[in-house]
């Protein structure tokens, strides 16, 4: 088949082009026609480590010649594992293992909506914020603000309600008006634009939360696991959530999503209440405890630090010849470069040049490299971006 011709064999939700990528190699990929692209998309995230990391190559074959798959009426060394190292480098007390982000913000709904019920019957309302994003199933889908995901799927499901994000008396009048169950927020809002919670407000979530028994849900599925210096992106505020819920790169590049929880707030789960076929698969476990390991060595934290500082200051430089450039949004290597226009034919010209970026809501382009990204590549990745700016131009 022609490369044109592959999306004719599936259902149209992704626009994709070229050559099909059949292999990788630390922050590059390779496709069919032998070109070589530097990756600072990862997958949207998920490939903190790279691209075939020898340590999760070896977990990948150690664990594929013993266990690929049991049921969740059973469990298994990797499951436990990952639980202890989840529970150990968070504030959690339980964890549920499931596939992916959106599975992990569905359970979270859940989860929050019969503990607060045992408050009171109305006490079932979902407050999520502005430009957020928390995934494509139905619940998910209605905890995200952004009426371009709606769009042919309505009715939305009913108790979901949106505040202006960052906009305290804003977000108060609304909390003020029904009995919720649940506060979404992500910290570092990725699809919506790279935009960044105010401290203040964060704390005004948690203080009103506690007041009113409600659950603070924090969404760390992409600015989760490392990517913005820290471990968890509220490490940067010094404030905990009630839930959490990560996914992306946890899984090592397999799919596996978690929920870390308080007990104040699954107590009340029962067996039958919830479940998943392949949550917690113990290949995915394998792999994301390799992860965690790495991820939370100081040395690593403090490296991604480092050269997150490093490439927002070399992305900054820009603005001064590209007035398409309006400013660098994020944190650690979670970066987004916010333009005055569309950014597609930019984003397109980099994939032509060798680079591989991933657009956001507000004209922005995101940046979100290995977290083992070296000094060099970050340099070879902002030559490419300037040289598809200024071929734009």
């Amino acid at each position: 088949m022609k490369n044109s011709d592959y999306n004719t064999l599936f259902v149209n939700t992704f626009v994709r082009s070229g050559a099909p990528l059949v292999k990788g190699k630390g922050a590059y990929l390779f496709d069919a026609a032998g070109r070589k692209f530097l990756d600072f998309g990862t997958g949207i995230a998920v490939n903190a480590m790279g691209h075939t990391h020898a340590k999760l190559v070896k977990a990948l074959r150690e664990q594929g010649s013993k266990l690929l798959h049991v049921s969740n009426y059973y469990i298994t060394p990797p499951q436990i594992e990952i639980a202890l190292l989840l529970l150990k480098h968070s504030f959690g007390d339980r964890i549920f293992l499931c596939n992916s982000g959106t599975e992990a913000n569905e359970g979270a709904i859940k989860f929050a909506r019969k503990w607060a019920g045992q408050f009171s019957p109305d006490k079932y309302h979902i407050l999520s914020f502005s430009d957020c994003f928390h995934g494509r199933t139905y619940g998910a889908l209605s905890a995200t603000s952004q009426e371009r995901f709606h769009k042919g799927f309505e009715p939305i499901c009913p108790g979901f309600h949106y505040a202006p994000f960052n906009d305290l008396s804003a977000t108060r009048a609304v909390l003020d008006t029904f009995q919720f169950a649940a506060i979404f927020i992500e910290l570092l809002q990725g699809e919506g634009g790279v935009n960044l919670v105010d401290k203040g407000f964060l704390s005004f979530l948690r203080e009103y939360a506690d007041a009113h028994r409600i659950a603070l849900v924090f969404d760390e599925i992409q600015c989760g696991m490392g990517r913005t210096g820290a471990l968890w992106c509220c490490e940067h505020y010094g404030i905990t959530p009630d839930i959490m819920t990560v996914a992306k790169p946890v899984g090592g590049g397999l799919p596996l999503g978690a929920i870390i929880c308080r007990n104040s707030v699954v107590e009340c789960i029962k067996p039958g209440d919830h479940g998943t076929t392949f949550g917690g698969n113990p290949l995915a476990c394998a792999l994301g405890c390799v992860v965690l390991k790495e991820i939370t060595k100081k040395s690593f934290l403090k490296g991604v630090k480092e050269k997150g500082a490093y490439l927002e200051e070399k992305l900054g430089a820009l603005k001064l010849d590209y007035p398409v450039i309006q400013g660098v949004r994020g944190k650690g290597l979670f970066l987004g470069v916010r333009l005055n226009a569309d950014p597609a034919p930019i984003v397109s010209k980099c994939k032509e040049l060798g680079l591989l970026l991933i657009k956001a809501e507000h004209h922005t382009i995101r940046f979100l490299p290995p977290l083992n990204v070296t000094k060099s590549e970050i340099d070879e990745a902002v030559k490419l971006f300037e040289k598809a700016l200024s071929l734009n131009q």
